[in-house]
């Protein structure tokens, strides 16, 4: 009765079968693994955000395949503020409810069933059920520290195939927070061109840099076929307003041909709805208070977890460029799953165990930098003890 491509295991895993039990039992734990901005205690804006999605002219419906014109031109005002020599022209820009459904329809526009695309590995988990429900094989290219993340770029072009129909790049990956270097850019470009494969690049952690100076997003890369992904989940601390867009960048005659098809899938859901749309200006105006604050709170954990990791033997952190997480080294005595639930259980510390976002080996701990600051700092200590 069923398709084959919803047949996922969704037994729960251990790490989550004992999580829940000590939540249940109402044992105190310092969670280093928040990532929900609207529960972490950081400055909004206030009421004009909500008020912003009640405005009288949210009553008339105009369709618009690729969304509200003024709703775009707010996406590329975003992009000119960030980067000034950034022009983002709103009719390259699509607007959707999720970078997931974003990711839905690019795979749609470029791959068949069966065809390939190359991730990033580590990487955020969520891609391989968004791959399953379109029919699309996931390729892992890796990711390797060496004083610093960088692209195996010879591995990436050997992983790919006749089938290979795109690259997928994380710009700032999560959760290794590294940022393509121009050198990764511009071979990704030739690789590209040289294979007939389109880029797609998601920047939703792009705004948050932290050891690095802020980013150049890709959303102006025209030497390849690129589709450039974010929302306000990130960009404003607003996962719960569900907006976010696609810039399609690249050379005139395949960005023209992505434009008219992209078109047609935008029109054949038209997802965002006018409210949303009408509000999404004011949202992004307002975002800097949010960023502000949010910037805050990460750098200052960082801050502490670097004071207490430097009296920390064995255990250290990697470096980070951007984004809201660090990456924890520490010996591989046990499986990454054993050492968060023994840290669990023992010490009250929620961590996420490295296999979660598929390193290459055990070792590895993910802690979230937006975990308020007493927090963030009794869950150190704990993880360290």
């Amino acid at each position: 009765m069923f398709a084959s491509r919803t047949d996922w295991d969704q037994s729960i895993n251990a790490y989550t079968r004992v999580l829940n039990e000590l939540r249940a039992q109402d044992r105190p734990l310092s969670d280093l693994t928040i990532s929900n901005p609207t529960e972490a205690g950081l400055v909004y804006p206030g009421e004009a955000q909500w008020k912003a999605l009640a405005k009288p002219e949210a009553m008339n419906y105009q369709p618009q395949a690729q969304g509200l014109l003024s709703a775009r031109e707010s996406v590329a005002r975003y992009y000119a503020e960030r980067q000034p020599a950034a022009k983002v022209d709103p009719n390259d820009i699509f607007l959707t409810t999720s970078t997931s459904e974003a990711y839905t329809w690019l795979f749609r526009l470029l791959c068949e069933e069966g065809t390939e695309v190359l991730v990033p590995q580590p990487s955020y988990p969520l891609f391989s059920f968004l791959a399953d429900l379109c029919d699309v094989t996931l390729v892992p290219y890796p990711l390797i520290y060496d004083h610093g993340w960088q692209i195996d770029l010879y591995s990436l072009e050997a992983a790919i195939t006749p089938a290979t129909r795109a690259i997928l790049c994380v710009h700032p990956n999560n959760p290794t927070g590294s940022c393509g270097k121009t050198e990764e850019r511009e071979r990704l470009n030739e690789i590209c061109n040289e294979r007939e494969l389109a880029l797609i690049v998601d920047e939703v952690f792009l705004d948050y840099p932290l050891e690095a100076p802020p980013a150049e997003s890709f959303a102006t890369n025209h030497s390849a076929l690129t589709f450039t992904l974010s929302g306000i989940s990130k960009v404003c601390g607003l996962p719960q307003m569900k907006a976010a867009w696609i810039v399609a960048s690249g050379p005139k005659n395949l960005r023209e041909q992505a434009h008219s098809r992209l078109e047609v899938i935008a029109d054949t859901y038209l997802s965002l709805s006018t409210p949303q749309q009408i509000a999404l200006p004011e949202w992004l105006n307002s975002r800097h208070p949010f960023q502000g604050s949010l910037l805050n709170r990460l750098k200052t954990n960082l801050f502490e977890a670097d004071t207490q990791l430097n009296a920390a033997r064995s255990i250290r952190r990697l470096h980070v460029d951007a984004g809201w997480y660090i990456t924890v080294r520490l010996p591989a005595l046990h499986s990454d799953e054993e050492t968060a639930i023994h840290l669990m259980e023992e010490h009250g510390v929620i961590v996420q165990p490295g296999h979660f976002f598929e390193f290459p080996q055990d070792g590895y701990m993910v802690v979230s930098l937006m975990t308020p600051e007493e927090q963030f700092k009794e869950g150190m200590r704990k993880l360290l003890k």
